[in-house]
């Protein structure tokens, strides 16, 4: 149930860079946590103001499920699962709570996803767990022309999630989609990959992420996405756990585990900026 009459003219916000131990590099998402839920048209608003992949919001979970509650908005959309503004938001709660080594949150329709500290990569690293979404072979779709090269396998999983598999790690950096015409497809990910073989990174798996019809042309870094290619490349390179670098403009670094029906991504989080957003 949406609360707008005790909506404050104020709220805290920040600005974390995740999946990186650096600013300007990884995926941006803002982080504001409230006390009640607002109308989705505030919610939508605020998303599309910060104009960033996506905006978490986080509340009290009340239910007792878990610790909070966790909504994502892109500019133009509500969606499903976000991996790096999950990250983002357990930095955010953990990063002045020593007492605490993991946080839960409920989401509506992931489920319960969990952050834990990770000391093994040491800094502001953790351990995301999201579900393991793996995909299915599928046929050639009238759309892979529109990627700009020809993919040599496509597998899809029911959440719109489209694993596009090309011979080498520059086949993916050099692509150029159409992503005017993407749009129209729907608010799929596309998402481009290959064995990171040669890449500078040194990670075992590339990728490239479009998600046009959402309101992001080009994904940073995806967590969602590798929610789909950890059952992938786990089933394709024989191991259960691997590496994995996302070619964007900004880049970042994935450690990618699958635990039977969980995917587990390692990252690092960097606050860039703390400060309040005002409603009017």
């Amino acid at each position: 149930m949406t609360d707008t009459m005790n909506l404050p003219k104020t709220l805290p916000y920040c600005h974390i860079d995740a999946f990186t131990s650096r600013p300007f590099t990884g995926n941006q998402a803002a982080v504001m946590p409230l006390q009640s839920w607002p109308d989705d048209a505030v919610l939508q608003a605020i998303g599309e103001e910060n104009n960033f992949a996506e905006t978490a919001f986080i509340l009290p979970d009340a239910s007792g499920e878990s610790d909070y509650e966790l909504r994502w908005f892109t500019p133009e959309v509500e969606i499903a699962l976000c991996g790096h503004a999950t990250l983002a938001s357990g930095h955010y709660i953990l990063k002045d709570r020593p007492d605490l080594d993991h946080v839960t949150f409920r989401t509506r329709k992931a489920g319960i996803l969990e952050v834990h500290r990770d000391t093994s990569l040491g800094g502001h690293a953790y351990r995301l767990a999201l579900p393991s979404y793996a995909p299915a072979p599928a046929e050639r779709a009238s759309w892979t022309d529109l990627l700009g090269a020809e993919p040599i396998a496509r597998e899809y999983h029911p959440g719109r999630y489209n694993i596009l598999r090309f011979a080498t790690a520059a086949d993916v950096l050099a692509l150029s989609p159409d992503l005017k015409a993407l749009k129209a497809v729907g608010d799929d990910q596309f998402i481009c990959t290959a064995p990171g073989d040669g890449h500078s990174s040194g990670a075992d798996v590339i990728s490239r992420v479009f998600v046009p019809g959402g309101g992001v042309d080009e994904d940073s870094v995806t967590g969602s996405a590798h929610a789909v290619l950890t059952p992938y490349w786990a089933k394709q390179l024989g191991r259960d756990s691997f590496t994995a670098y996302q070619a964007s403009q900004r880049g970042g670094l994935v450690g990618c585990r699958l635990d039977g029906e969980r995917a587990w991504l390692s990252g690092q989080c960097c606050t860039v900026v703390e400060g309040t957003f005002y409603l009017g």
